[in-house]
């Protein structure tokens, strides 16, 4: 089994995709005003969003999105005029991550895991 997809919700799709294209995901379907899928620019994962009449209550989503070049990516996507709520920060986890939310308060994690991403000290021994 593997991860194809996400979809996260939004109140407009069609900003959304704005939002999504500056952080460098490619549009690949534009169903408006209820669709969008995306596919990220590294490996095969999909991305989406779909329109709701009310997002969800709490927290909400949190998607990650790995980047080898975190650091240089932030700088290109703050370029673009998106605000990053955390600039890229080593975390106690042992991965390097940045934090913004999108226009439908969805928790957007731009990190660098490397080999711990996986393989953390502490995972499960088989």
């Amino acid at each position: 089994m593997n991860l194809n997809q996400v979809t996260i919700p939004s109140l407009n799709v069609d900003k959304a995709i704005g939002f999504y294209q500056k952080l460098g995901l490619e549009l690949i379907v534009k169903s408006l005003p209820n669709y969008a899928r995306f596919v990220c620019p590294d490996g095969n994962a999909t991305f989406s969003i779909h329109q709701v009449d009310e997002l969800p209550e709490g927290v909400g989503v949190y998607v990650y999105f790995e980047c080898e070049d975190l650091d240089d990516k932030v700088n290109e996507i703050i370029k673009k005029g998106i605000h990053f709520d955390e600039l890229p920060n080593d975390k106690t986890w042992f991965w390097r991550e940045a934090r913004l939310k999108d226009l439908d308060n969805n928790q957007i994690i731009l990190f660098f895991g490397g080999k711990n991403r996986i393989n953390p000290p502490w995972r499960i021994k088989k």
